[in-house]
């Protein structure tokens, strides 16, 4: 997804897309997508890593500039990251330096094709990368974190200054690996009820668990303490484990 128009910044230095490269851990049996692959100079370096590269780009002009110079073994499809059907692919890993202002609409679409999805080494806005990796007791910590740490491994890999980018954005990026997991790390009965629990515990930070529950769960103080939770503590407090007790408690009674 190109040009400034777009919300897209792109990266020349070869030693920092070398280092994504690396980051992402290619095997030369796999497929690999790239969102957004700009300029194609990330993509030359996956198609040296990978058996084939699917690259999706939204910008027409990009894709004009794109599709004659690209080595055999990348597909370049032009069209909306967002509405690919990642499901019709055999098992792969995604590769992207993604428009801050999709980053989490297509983390969680990718999420949703996770049946295939491997991992996803990305390159995002600094901050962001902080509360995907974010633990419990952190002010990072809060929806994002636990939506994806339910589904997947995250790591931080390393940072990127913005100067590394053209046109220079406002804030440093972060590359960061979401290695996807077979099965929901914790146990749950219902993952979207699950979600539904954490996005109500945290739409009031600074109220206490049964205090931020109690509008979309009236008994959440007897379950809280059925699960021995201190109806007391705030969200930002609990690791995914107790969030999966707290909402397999919820739905019993729905």
């Amino acid at each position: 997804m190109g040009g400034r128009r777009l919300g897209q910044h792109f990266l020349f230095d070869t030693s920092i897309l070398r280092r994504i490269v690396e980051s992402a851990c290619i095997s030369p049996a796999d497929l690999v997508v790239e969102i957004g692959p700009g300029p194609g100079t990330l993509t030359a370096l996956l198609s040296e890593a990978a058996r084939k590269v699917i690259a999706i780009e939204l910008d027409a002009d990009l894709c004009g500039r794109l599709k004659n110079h690209l080595p055999a073994n990348v597909e370049l499809i032009h069209g909306d990251a967002l509405r690919y059907l990642y499901e019709k692919l055999d098992p792969f890993l995604v590769v992207a330096n993604i428009p801050y202002y999709i980053t989490t609409p297509l983390i969680f679409r990718l999420m949703d094709s996770r049946e295939n999805l491997r991992s996803m080494t990305l390159t995002i806005q600094k901050e962001v990368a902080e509360r995907i990796v974010a633990g419990p007791g952190t002010k990072a910590y809060g929806v994002l974190s636990v939506a994806v740490q339910i589904r997947s491994i995250p790591s931080m890999k390393f940072i990127v200054p913005r100067g590394a980018f053209r046109p220079v954005p406002e804030v440093d990026s972060a590359v960061i690996r979401i290695e996807m997991t077979e099965g929901p790390r914790v146990a749950v009965r219902d993952e979207q009820f699950f979600l539904k629990v954490v996005r109500a515990a945290f739409s009031q930070r600074r109220k206490t668990l049964a205090n931020a529950l109690k509008a979309l769960f009236p008994d959440a103080r007897a379950h809280l303490a059925a699960v021995r939770i201190d109806p007391n503590r705030r969200a930002e407090t609990l690791s995914i484990e107790e969030f999966s007790l707290l909402a397999n408690s919820l739905s019993k009674s729905r």
